[in-house]
C-alpha cells in the first residue's frame, strides 16, 4: 500500500475497521480497533496525511452536522468527557476529517462516526506518541 514508510505510515481498513500503524524505521507494527463512518455517503477513501495533531482537542460540529442536528453545541471544549474527540486527534488534510480518540467505547467496532476514524482513548495515546506532522495515511 506505500513505496517506503518515510515518516510512518497508517493504513485505515474501513472494511475490517482496523487501523494498522508502520513506523519509518519498521521497528514498530501496531493494530488497532476502530469506528468509522456509518455511511458510504460519510465516507472518504484515499492518500492523505496527518497534517496537525492536538492534545484534548475541543470539538466543532461541521456545517452538515449542524444542518442535521441544529440543537447540537457549536463547540464542546477539549479535555471534558462530553466530547467526541476524546484525549487526542490526528488531522489529516482533509477537511473534517481526523484519526480521534472516543470516551464512547461502544462505537469502536461499528459503522457509527460522520466521517472520521475513532479509536479508543488509550490506542490513540499510542498512535499520537509514534506518528507525527507527516505521517503518511491511506483509508481504503
Amino acid at each position: 500500500h506505500f513505496p517506503n514508510l518515510r515518516n510512518g505510515a497508517i493504513l485505515c481498513d474501513l472494511t475490517s475497521r482496523a487501523l494498522h500503524f508502520w513506523s519509518e524505521d519498521e521497528s514498530t507494527y501496531l493494530l488497532f480497533p476502530t469506528a468509522v463512518p456509518m455511511t458510504e455517503d460519510l465516507t472518504r477513501r484515499g492518500r492523505t496525511e496527518v497534517v496537525r495533531m492536538a492534545e484534548n482537542p475541543p470539538w466543532r460540529p461541521t456545517a452538515s452536522m449542524r444542518q442535521r442536528f441544529p440543537d447540537w453545541p457549536e463547540v464542546i471544549p477539549g479535555g471534558v468527557p462530553e466530547t467526541p474527540l476524546g484525549v487526542r486527534a490526528l488531522y489529516l488534510s482533509w477537511p473534517a476529517y481526523l484519526l480521534h480518540g472516543t470516551h464512547d467505547t461502544r462505537k469502536i467496532g461499528r459503522r457509527s462516526s460522520d466521517g472520521c476514524v475513532g479509536m479508543y482513548n488509550e490506542h490513540v495515546l499510542q498512535l499520537y506518541a509514534l506518528a507525527k506532522v507527516g505521517t503518511q495515511v491511506l483509508l481504503i
